[in-house]
């Protein structure tokens, strides 16, 4: 165990909080508490169509509203685009990154894409031609996998559930680290402001599990540590899907003006308890 435990909640402002978010930022905040230690808060909103200065704000109350606090400054993700430049600049000099000009339709429609944990992986079109960096089309970064695991070897990373694990990343395929539209993506942001908030502990949901042995690998090609990692069950509804915005989700907001006690809402959630229609995924 780390002697100096750093966790932290990192939501995306596109819509209000919902009671899976609460019990992942729970999770997170009470972790740090129990051992001393901190609970950072970093706002993810390299996604600038979706998201919106209001939803930040929202995300305050909403955390206020449970009684969560955080320690320092709130890292927002896009005030820190130097720092995933830099990044991409330290891959590409290494002979790691190529340009990749497909569309998603594009990776759908090919007959070679095999499918993986979080869904269709890049068929590597773009790695067997030369995109010039000066072409009209849109594109965006893909790290070499296989060329990257070639320079760092074999990898693990600890999971509190089960043990070490051996990294694979070959398993997400190339992924994109910098977008066409945002200049980074989801997998590098994170492992980089990661490292900048030192956290030792990653504490989410296991529907990033399979993420993870990305995580590690970039971590190792950028010369940074790697957490330790508790990936936690989901939130469920009654239909046994996990909660999501963009399936409306009942809102901590709604909770809120329905008369809800947050104190008893977090308790009770502390005991794996929620409201009547909710509960954790099976194991």
């Amino acid at each position: 165990m780390h002697k100096d435990i750093v966790t932290r909640f990192a939501p995306s402002p596109t819509g209000r909080l919902h009671l899976g978010h609460a019990w992942s930022a729970m999770r997170a905040h009470d972790f740090a508490r129990s051992h001393s230690g901190r609970f950072f808060l970093r706002i993810e909103d390299i996604d600038i169509s979706r998201c919106h200065p209001e939803h930040v704000e929202a995300v305050f109350e909403d955390l206020r509203w449970l009684g969560l606090d955080w320690d320092g400054e709130v890292m927002v993700q896009s005030q820190r685009m130097s720092a995933y430049a830099a990044a991409i600049a330290a891959l590409e000099a290494k002979g790691l990154l190529y340009r990749c000009i497909c569309t998603r339709s594009d990776i759908a429609a090919a007959a070679s894409a095999p499918q993986g944990p979080m869904g269709a992986l890049y068929p590597g079109t773009c790695r067997r031609r030369a995109v010039d960096a000066d072409t009209a089309l849109p594109w965006s970064w893909r790290l070499d996998t296989a060329a990257a695991l070639a320079m760092t070897g074999p990898l693990a990373w600890e999971d509190d559930a089960k043990g070490r694990i051996a990294a694979d990343p070959a398993l997400l395929g190339d992924a994109i680290l910098a977008r066409k539209d945002a200049g980074t993506s989801y997998h590098l942001s994170v492992v980089v402001d990661d490292a900048a908030q030192g956290v030792t502990d990653v504490v989410r949901g296991r529907d990033l599990f399979a993420a993870t042995h990305l995580h590690r690998l970039l971590q190792a090609l950028l010369g940074l540590p790697s957490p330790r990692y508790h990936h936690h069950r989901l939130v469920v509804g009654s239909d046994g899907e996990r909660l999501a915005k963009r399936k409306s989700a009942p809102t901590l907001a709604a909770l809120r003006s329905s008369g809800v006690d947050p104190a008893e809402l977090v308790e009770n959630m502390r005991r794996a308890r929620f409201p009547v229609g909710f509960a954790l995924e099976e194991e």
